[in-house]
C-alpha cells in the first residue's frame, strides 16, 4: 500500500500560505492542502525568544513525492530556514489513499 504523508510548514501570512499551496498542488506534488490559522507561536530565532502568529500549511502527498515537495517548499518559502515536517498516516481509507496516489503520480509523456 502507498505510504501517505501529511507534510506541514508555517507562513507569516494567509496569503503566503495560499501561494505555497497553489504552487505545490498545481504542480501535482500534493493532492490537496489546507491553510489554517492564525495560530499563536512561541519560538527561538537567532538566539532570541519570540512570539507571534503564523499560518499552518499542510499537504496530503505520498512518500514518493516527499523529497520534491520538501525542496519546493524550501526554495519558494519566504523564510530562510522554514519548518518542513512530515507525519505518516497510520491508517486511511482505501479510496482516500487511491486519490492521493492518483493525483500525485508523475505524468510520463508518451513517446510512442
Amino acid at each position: 500500500m502507498t505510504e501517505v504523508l501529511t507534510v506541514s510548514t508555517a507562513t507569516a501570512t494567509r496569503e503566503a500560505g495560499l501561494k505555497l499551496a497553489a504552487s505545490v498542488i498545481s504542480a501535482g506534488m500534493a493532492a490537496g492542502g489546507q491553510v489554517a490559522g492564525p495560530v499563536a507561536s512561541a519560538y527561538w530565532h537567532e538566539g532570541e525568544f519570540g512570539q507571534g502568529e503564523e499560518w499552518v500549511v499542510s499537504f496530503k502527498t505520498t512518500a514518493a513525492r516527499y523529497d520534491e515537495l520538501e525542496a519546493h517548499l524550501i526554495e519558494h518559502h519566504e523564510w530562510q530556514n522554514p519548518e518542513v515536517t512530515a507525519v505518516p498516516l497510520v491508517r486511511a481509507s482505501a479510496a482516500y489513499v487511491e486519490w492521493v496516489e492518483r493525483v500525485t503520480a508523475k505524468k510520463v509523456a508518451d513517446d510512442g
